[in-house]
């Protein structure tokens, strides 16, 4: 049980210094590293903006009107209804002729809701451009994000995705402000971490990303059955030796869910995305490169620290069911809290900086502890049910990711 334990708490406190050292690194890399510039912009590729959509009617104006504020300005843009059930199709027409004297818009229709993969594959058989930018129909994207990440592209000759910084943009509830508080405490230094000290991260973010056409058509596309086809997609660029880059300076404003129901929705799909690709690319673990080791393994530790977790929480209260005290090394426990607390303060200060969030956000610090290892034990748990009860099951949209 001693052992149990210390694994329970070692794991993320080991985990979290080496996410916080190569985060640090890793800025201070891209300091030290100017990027290159293209000559002129008519050496600029033409890049086509995908934006998959199911139930968005309310959403797209604004998304749109974030495109057409992009300073890259050789692009079209191809807007994909996938069956929708609302006005999706009438807005995307709508919004068709209202931008039709400063940029080209594609519309695709499709009848049957087939989900997001199959979608961008329908779509990305409109589209010219030799890159494609893959968005959110519900996420604002950064003016200034395409030139950042096009201009990894023009560096890296290799690169076969670029993928971006999602900063969450609906704080009017608690649930929205602590996944805030994730985003940028969590989620982008994990990233910053995995890209310095591997040279690879786990995953693009779907809600923001750039792909190279070449590095799409050379792994078959994007896969329908993919439940996330960001995930999915990303490995698959690894064992086509595709280099993925991550560039927290192209954000994209996203909304997330608002209730508790929709978050543990989202994130036990993310969670057995995650395990599909596991499984699909097990044999990376033996052949793959280091780093593709190393994350792999990575993903197993996790998922098997989920299960420990659960498995110890419920000893413990069996245990005090039966009147017997079960302590935990206190020292420890105290500095895996200290080690959270730095790690968000790297991400916040960043953050703070650009006015992605204010100083008042640390007043919710305590709360957002407990929130982000319980919605992710809690998911990842789940997820692994449902992936051995129905390992079949095909990524289809009923709602929009952001579940309301």
């Amino acid at each position: 049980m001693f052992l149990l334990s210390m694994f329970v708490i070692l794991y993320p406190l080991i985990v979290s210094i080496i996410w916080i050292m190569g985060s640090i690194f890793f800025g201070i890399q891209q300091h030290q590293m100017p990027l290159k510039q293209p000559a002129s912009d008519a050496d600029l590729p033409l890049v086509s903006v995908l934006i998959p959509s199911h139930n968005e009617e309310e959403t797209l104006y604004e998304v749109v009107a974030s495109v057409a504020d992009l300073t890259y300005r050789h692009f079209e843009l191809i807007l994909i209804d996938d069956g929708s059930d609302d006005a999706t199709l009438k807005v995307m027409y709508q919004l068709q002729r209202h931008y039709q004297d400063q940029f080209v818009i594609k519309v695709v229709p499709i009848v049957d809701n087939g989900g997001k993969a199959n979608a961008l594959n329908i779509g990305l058989k409109q589209a010219a451009g030799d890159y494609l930018l893959c968005l959110d129909s519900d996420a604002y994207v950064d003016q200034d994000a395409l030139s950042h990440m096009m201009l990894r592209f023009y560096n890296d000759p290799k690169a076969g995705a670029v993928a971006g910084r999602p900063v969450v943009r609906n704080r009017t509830t608690l649930l929205g402000r602590l996944q805030l508080l994730e985003y940028i405490g969590i989620i982008d230094i994990i990233k910053r971490g995995q890209a310095f000290i591997t040279g690879h991260i786990t995953t693009v973010s779907g809600v923001i990303v750039v792909y190279r056409r070449s590095a799409v058509e050379s792994v078959n596309k994007w896969t329908v059955e993919a439940l996330t086809e960001d995930i999915d997609m990303t490995w698959k660029l690894y064992t086509k030796d595709w280099h993925v880059i991550y560039c927290p300076q192209a954000v994209s404003w996203i909304l997330v869910p608002e209730h508790i129901r929709a978050l543990i929705r989202q994130r036990r799909r993310w969670a057995r995305g995650g395990l599909e690709v596991l499984v699909h690319n097990r044999q990376l673990i033996f052949t793959g490169k280091l780093a593709e080791q190393w994350l792999l393994v990575d993903m197993i530790i996790s998922n098997v620290w989920a299960l420990c977790c659960a498995f110890s929480v419920l000893l413990y209260f069996l245990t005090i069911l039966l009147a017997q005290a079960l302590i935990l090394d206190g020292g420890i426990l105290f500095v895996l809290t200290i080690i959270s607390i730095i790690q968000f303060i790297i991400g916040f200060t960043s953050s703070q900086r650009q006015g992605y969030v204010d100083w008042q956000d640390l007043l919710l610090l305590p709360l957002y502890f407990i929130f982000y290892w319980v919605v992710n034990l809690v998911s990842c748990i789940t997820a692994l049910g449902s992936f051995f009860l129905d390992p079949q099951r095909k990524g289809v949209w009923s709602s929009p990711d952001r579940g309301v």
